[in-house]
């Protein structure tokens, strides 16, 4: 039993510095608002596949949430928790990569090998995260745990900022297509190898690992009472609720904006590496921000950021515009990470962190699919145009109930405290 030292929460860092660079490299081959959205385009599928493709995603890291979060409601070992649930991204990655770069199937179909790997990674993502977080809780200090995720989220863009010029460059070599997304997915296979085991040297507070032994109903109970009594959770969520209306812009801006501009697809990198840049200096500025005047600031920063770059897309005039859109798109995520995990921690308090992180995107996924099917139900019937400003809509919605009905659940003077330094 030992508690973490500044210079254990200094080593943490470097570590979760390097583990978040591995994975942004990796995660740049795979990108859900250019890449694959342009790879399931060229691949023939429909319409409604490609612009549901944002928040497929968000279904499917949600499914699972739950039952990951029952399964490790009493975990002892959070260190071999956490590398054992980030191999089973491995499989699908590996299977995608083999499949594009090697067979390389083409036709009308080909498009259904790829989901199937896509549909996997997603459920194994979503396994990861409650652990994941409840990890995160053991190797950092609360009080700076701001400053560390914003930090190392700050790597993971510096990661796709790097992937993003070789993704680039791979999609304008003479690579044929599908080929030439099969060797990006190769590299990213081999990129989150190399981030699950960094895993290995982290040092975990084994004070804050001795819990009470809960069953699978006392786990129920407790996450029925919470959706009951927390009123401030609630507001939150609905909140969230009215931003997945987002999703289907975020998966059509690059396929909106190759149509009205023509550019090639390996302006994909290029989206990539603006998208990362923002994103880096988001998540630093969101991580500060949080740690100085409350999480919920740098939320409302992260939604603003995405309402501005809708409202680029829909006064997109050339494609100094376009670059816009995925700084405005990058800043936005970038902000939303080290934001919304803190707020989890601070919604939590001594309760079981893992069990609000599952919660949040379980109650989230039945919107997000009715968000998903309804656009891409329409998406052939409507102009793009049109169902952005009906996105816009609801994004003011969300953002003024975040803004003026929700109240940070750390609402206390926050002094600025003086997180670990590389």
């Amino acid at each position: 039993m030992f508690e973490l030292t500044s210079r254990d929460l200094r080593h943490n860092l470097k570590l979760n510095c390097a583990h978040e660079f591995s994975w942004g490299f990796g995660i740049a081959f795979h990108t859900t608002y250019a890449t694959i959205p342009f790879f399931l385009k060229q691949l023939g599928a429909p319409q409604g596949v490609v612009v549901s493709v944002a928040g497929l995603f968000s279904i499917l890291i949600a499914i699972p949430q739950l039952f990951s979060a029952i399964a490790g409601r009493n975990i002892r070992n959070v260190k071999t928790a956490v590398i054992a649930v980030h191999t089973l991204s491995w499989p699908p990655v590996f299977v995608m990569a083999f499949t594009f770069a090697i067979i390389a199937p083409t036709g009308p179909y080909a498009w259904v090998f790829y989901y199937i790997c896509f549909i996997l990674y997603g459920l194994a993502v979503g396994l990861i995260i409650p652990i994941w977080a409840g990890f995160l809780s053991h190797v950092s200090d609360r009080k700076s745990r701001g400053s560390f995720l914003g930090v190392s989220f700050a790597f993971n863009s510096l990661g796709g900022f790097v992937g993003g010029f070789l993704v680039k460059y791979i999609l304008s070599s003479s690579i044929p297509f599908p080929k030439n997304f099969g060797l990006g997915f190769f590299i990213m296979f081999f990129a989150i190898v190399i981030g699950t085991l960094v895993f290995f040297g982290y040092r975990v507070n084994r004070q804050t690992e001795v819990r009470e032994k809960k069953s699978v109903s006392e786990f129920l109970r407790e996450t029925r009472e919470i959706i009951k009594t927390d009123l401030n959770f609630r507001r939150y969520l609905l909140a969230r609720i009215f931003f997945t209306a987002n999703f289907p812009a975020v998966s059509m801006y690059a396929i909106y904006t190759k149509d009205k501009f023509g550019f090639d697809i390996s302006e994909a990198g290029v989206f990539t590496v603006l998208n990362v840049m923002a994103f880096g200096l988001a998540s630093y500025l969101s991580g500060k921000i949080g740690d100085r005047f409350g999480h919920k600031a740098a939320i409302i920063l992260a939604f603003a950021a995405h309402l501005l770059a809708l409202i680029t897309a829909l006064n997109v005039r050339s494609m100094i515009g376009v670059y816009g859109i995925f700084i405005f798109l990058g800043f936005g995520l970038g902000a939303f990470m080290p934001a919304s995990m803190n707020l989890v921690y601070d919604f939590a308090g001594k309760r079981d962190n893992k069990t609000y992180m599952a919660l949040v995107d379980t109650v989230l996924a039945p919107f997000t699919f009715l968000v998903i099917t309804f656009a891409g139900s329409i998406s052939h019937t409507i102009q793009t145009e049109t169902l952005f400003k009906g996105v816009g809509v609801f994004l003011v919605i969300g953002l003024l109930i975040l803004t003026f009905v929700v109240k940070d659940p750390k609402p206390q003077t926050h002094e600025l405290p003086v997180p670990p330094t590389l």
